[in-house]
């Protein structure tokens, strides 16, 4: 009761529902039931209000049975009214929301007892605490279920993990690379599946807490997801579902396959359990007034309050259809929209999510039938990511690369910025045609090959072959390398003067980095402002 309580101004928004949902705010919402819709303002704070005292109830054992409901009607209520809100840990708030208000969990130290003589310290019979642990159990268990996935026992579903301070310790005795592996892949692992059955057993309970309390303090700072109390369970999963309550697996009777992206189902949208780790590179949103034939751009994200929609087909629909209300208001009628949502999941080429050539306002979508227009993920080239792992490696500290895959007929249209003076591209499969915009040329490039990119100018890469390319993008931030080298000359400057070896004077702008004030009228070159700030920052990390 008391972290349901704490739950509805963190995690339910209770501190700026004034931001989420303002009355008149032009803003695309994604609920699970089409006819969803927030109330008013000042109805929905008299809701949260009421889920919020019905929070204390529980806790405080005062009124249970009503305080349970009081708490359950308005949560489901607001978790069916945003998908984008969904994760583990809110589900089994509700889960156990739902289990408690069928448990004699007022019999004691409840204000219930004080004022009911009947109830206090009443026998509580002992499938009230076996259903509660039935339903830890399945919690960890599914994760430890959902770890059994290649990726995550291959040590690529959080490959960056072990870089967090928090892992410092296991750093000193493991290199980066086992300490992912073996500390948070396979700890992880190792946790999820056997914490159920400790936890179950009053004998090995103690040990179990002192592991998980660990584990989820650790969490607590790796990931902002709620209170954490552990995963939660699906209710729906691709082929496999979970049912609303208890949640035992079983087949659901028709498979809602219109939820299916790249993870199955409705459990793909929270339940992952961090076996799935995305990271776009990018997101365009393209509309079309379907009289004029004007075409524009409109920023990702634009009229909505979360990202979540960039990985979902459903959700990508809503928010077309939403879009198609809302431009005509700026003289865009009868609005044709498309995406090109570009993601890498778990350390695999970043690939397109969608048809960026589908109107998604007209397009089919149905959550019993596939999404035709969701395009498929390239898991043969998974065995890539070594090579892909291995080929950043020898890269300096200078180069990026970006590893991208795209399908036959489509084509990439990318912007080098001036600012990336040194890029170039790289063809790892397949054949493409890199078109110089500016140019006017066109440049047919195979397996092995590769083209320097003009700086300051668009180009498109079409995929020409039969198969997918892979192709990637190896860059240098001249600018910034730039500054580093001034950086560089400056401290060597410095101690050349320190040190009786510069026998030229230093010009009135450069005598700052002496620790002298610059002089009157005289501006401070920006450099030498980065040069100080980074002098400052690296004293105060000194101290």
């Amino acid at each position: 009761g008391l972290l349901m309580a704490l739950d509805v101004p963190q995690e339910r928004g209770l501190g700026h529902l004034d931001q989420r949902y303002l009355d008149g705010l032009d803003v695309c919402r994604f609920p699970l039931l089409p006819f969803l819709q927030p109330l008013p303002l000042d109805w929905m704070y008299l809701l949260y209000t009421i889920m919020f005292l019905g929070a204390l109830g529980i806790m405080l054992g005062c009124c249970y049975r009503l305080s349970c409901v009081a708490f359950l009607c308005p949560y489901w209520y607001l978790l069916l009214l945003d998908k984008t809100s969904w994760n583990n840990h809110s589900y089994l708030y509700g889960l156990l929301g739902f289990q408690l208000a069928l448990l004699g969990a007022d019999r004691y130290g409840s204000l219930d007892g004080l004022f009911r003589p009947q109830k206090r310290n009443a026998h509580v019979p002992l499938w009230n605490y076996a259903l509660l642990r039935a339903q830890v159990f399945i919690v960890y268990f599914i994760a430890g279920l959902k770890k059994l996935d290649a990726d995550w026992v291959g040590g690529f579903s959080m490959g960056t993990l072990a870089r967090h301070w928090l892992f410092a310790p296991f750093r000193l005795v493991l290199s980066e690379e086992l300490t992912s592996r073996l500390v948070v892949h396979g700890g992880g692992l190792v946790l999820d599946l056997s914490a159920g059955f400790l936890l179950f057993f009053d004998a090995t309970r103690p040990l179990a807490l002192v592991f998980v309390t660990y584990f989820h303090c650790m969490n607590s700072q790796l990931f902002s997801i709620g209170d954490n109390l552990g995963g939660g369970v699906g209710i729906w999963g691709g082929q496999r579902g979970l049912v609303v309550g208890l949640g035992v697996p079983c087949d659901p009777p028709v498979s809602p396959q219109g939820y299916n992206n790249w993870t199955k189902g409705l459990y793909g949208y929270s339940w992952d359990m961090m076996v799935h780790s995305r990271f776009h590179q990018h997101v365009k949103i393209t509309y079309r007034d379907g009289l004029t034939g004007e075409v524009g751009y409109l920023k990702p994200g634009a009229f909505t309050q979360s990202r979540r929609w960039r990985d979902h087909a459903d959700m990508l629909k809503q928010y077309s259809a939403c879009l198609s209300q809302l431009l005509p208001r700026y003289n865009i009628s009868e609005p044709q929209i498309y995406f090109d949502v570009w993601v890498s999941i778990n350390e695999r080429f970043q690939q397109r999510l969608v048809d960026p050539r589908v109107d998604l306002v007209r397009a089919p979508w149905s959550p019993w039938t596939p999404t035709p227009w969701l395009l498929p993920l390239l898991v043969d080239l998974s065995p890539w990511r070594q090579q892909l792992q291995e080929l950043e490696a020898q890269l300096d500290g200078h180069t990026d690369a970006v590893f991208i895959a795209d399908f036959p007929g489509l084509y990439l249209e990318n912007f080098v910025s001036e600012d990336l003076g040194n890029t170039s591209l790289r063809v790892l499969r397949g054949t493409v045609l890199v078109e110089l915009v500016e140019q006017q040329r066109n440049l047919s490039l195979q397996e092995g090959e590769g083209t320097q990119l003009p700086a300051g100018q668009y180009h498109k890469v079409h995929t020409v072959s039969a198969e997918p390319s892979c192709y990637m993008y190896l860059y240098v931030n001249t600018t910034a390398l730039q500054l580093e080298q001034d950086l560089a000359r400056l401290r060597e400057l410095r101690e050349r003067v320190r040190n009786g070896t510069e026998q030229s004077p230093l010009p009135p702008e450069l005598r700052p980095i002496l620790g002298e004030a610059p002089p009157a009228g005289v501006p401070l070159d920006p450099v030498v402002s980065l040069f100080l700030r980074r002098e400052r920052r690296q004293q105060r990390r000194e101290r």
